[in-house]
């Protein structure tokens, strides 16, 4: 396969020469000083530096981030290379192989209509491939979902685990309803810990209720972080304008800069709806 700057084939086998390169005798020494633990919170930045591209849809910048993306797996796998446990290419196989195994509806006999069939396919032969290595058919529901990970989407993992054995509210309506408690036991929370605990349970139901109203919890906190982001910069921007200090504004006017900035996006994205129509 070639795109218009030459075989991605070849980029990729560059890519894990200079990896080599990097690692080898006379190599840079940053990279030799590094280890499988070491490498870990630089694919973590890099994952959310993907997510941040996406989130402002800025392509260039999601393609290179992309490129940053890929070193990761080469270098993990550049390391266990070294050590003599597999390379990039048995990753490559690997998944190539997942891929056709786990599609049988695209590359053998069997049918899968809807993405809901897929995923019930995907998960009864991801089951079948356990059995057949001498794994435990029946293993923990929720063991599967990483301890590891950032508690948002662990949540949204563990609760979506959960219904798909029917351990779930029914509609919506229900688990607002069991927010409301929740938020009724923070308020009577008697000491530190038990608002520490009920604070828990809170956002447990929200990622439940995200869930129900079919919203990706993760995302929509992002698209929240990134607004606030924008209107305290607005109220910022304003205050150096009039060359005031924070400390010289009451939260009144903050708050009204606020909306101020609120209405400001308000008529861009209607100006941004109108430009689309045409």
């Amino acid at each position: 396969m070639e795109d218009a700057g030459g075989s991605i084939g070849a980029r990729f086998e560059e890519l894990v020469q200079i990896m080599a390169r990097l690692r080898g005798p006379d190599g840079c020494p940053w990279d030799l000083k590094q280890s499988f633990d070491s490498i870990k919170p630089y694919t973590l930045e890099e994952v959310y530096e993907v997510f941040d591209a996406i989130d402002r849809r800025d392509m260039p910048a999601l393609s290179e981030e992309l490129g940053d993306y890929l070193l990761q797996a080469v270098f993990y796998a550049q390391m266990a290379a070294e050590q003599g446990h597999f390379t990039i290419s048995d990753s490559l196989q690997s998944i190539n192989e997942k891929l056709i195994r786990r599609h049988p509806h695209i590359f053998g006999s069997g049918v899968a209509n809807t993405a809901e069939e897929v995923k019930q396919r995907w998960d009864e032969i991801k089951l079948a491939e356990e059995a057949s290595k001498g794994e435990p058919s029946r293993q923990p529901m929720l063991s599967s979902v990483l301890k590891s990970q950032p508690a948002l989407a662990e949540a949204q993992q563990l609760t979506r685990k959960a219904a798909e054995v029917g351990f779930d509210w029914e509609n919506s309506q229900q688990v607002l309803a069991k927010l409301t408690e929740e938020l009724q036991e923070l308020a009577t929370a008697p000491d530190p810990a038990a608002v520490a605990a009920e604070m828990g349970d809170v956002l447990f139901v929200v990622v439940n209720l995200a869930r129900k109203l079919g919203v990706d919890a993760e995302q929509a906190l992002r698209l929240s972080n990134a607004k606030f982001r924008s209107r305290f910069g607005f109220i910022e921007n304003r205050l150096d304008e009039a060359g005031r200090q924070w400390k010289d504004s009451s939260l009144a006017e903050m708050d009204a800069i606020w909306n101020e900035a609120k209405q400001a996006e308000k008529r861009s994205a209607e100006a941004a709806k109108g430009t689309r129509n045409e």
